[in-house]
């Protein structure tokens, strides 16, 4: 990253920085309990260039000084800059050693199993990715069932159809180690925990 920091190029986050990390850990909680769902995110954060509503807003609102986080290379220098200078997060360029991660541009998405899966004594100690799409819809595309989830629910991810179902029965049979993905589209959010089961029609 640059030597110098131009503080007055970053955006503002958070006008609330606490009321409004707690609104938005309580959504991604209900986003993971809730598998399968679109949940709204609220935030008045000024996202940098390239970073949607709600995956900027995740950003702001879970990672800290002690957590390490990746940005595909297709994020710039200042995405970067503005997640480092509002949550004191250091930025990785290697993903495996992420506890974060975002993919804005499915092509440089990263395989699954390639990201920190935790251990069978810690499976706490794993990465969360996070997946900018250009469309995320409910009630046609794959069938996601498990906990949290009565009977099925039905999820739509064009950007994704190719070879994350594939990714994912793999990940999920690691439980309980493993990643949760977090699917965000402009400000709706949507919670893949490990725990479910994903299939195509």
């Amino acid at each position: 990253m640059g030597a110098c920091l131009d503080l007055s190029a970053i955006g503002p986050g958070f006008s609330d920085p606490d009321m409004a990390s707690q609104a938005v850990f309580r959504r991604s909680l209900e986003a993971l309990s809730r598998p399968g769902s679109l949940i709204e995110v609220d935030s008045d954060a000024a996202a940098p260039a390239g970073v949607g509503a709600a995956a900027c807003a995740l950003l702001l609102a879970l990672p800290d000084q002690d957590t390490r986080l990746w940005l595909a290379p297709s994020f710039s220098e200042e995405a970067a800059a503005y997640f480092r200078f509002h949550t004191g997060c250091p930025i990785t360029s290697v993903h495996g050693e992420a506890d974060f991660a975002l993919a804005g541009d499915v092509t440089e998405l990263p395989l699954l199993q390639s990201f920190r899966s935790g251990s069978d004594e810690y499976p706490d100690h794993s990465a969360t990715l996070i997946v900018e799409v250009p469309h995320l819809a409910i009630g046609s595309g794959w069938r996601i069932a498990g906990p949290g989830i009565r009977n099925e629910a039905r999820l739509s991810v064009p950007a994704l159809e190719k070879h994350f179902p594939a990714q994912w029965a793999a990940n999920h049979k690691r439980f309980p180690r493993g990643i949760d993905v977090f699917l965000t589209c402009g400000a709706l959010l949507c919670g893949l925990p490990r725990t479910i089961q994903l299939s195509e029609d």
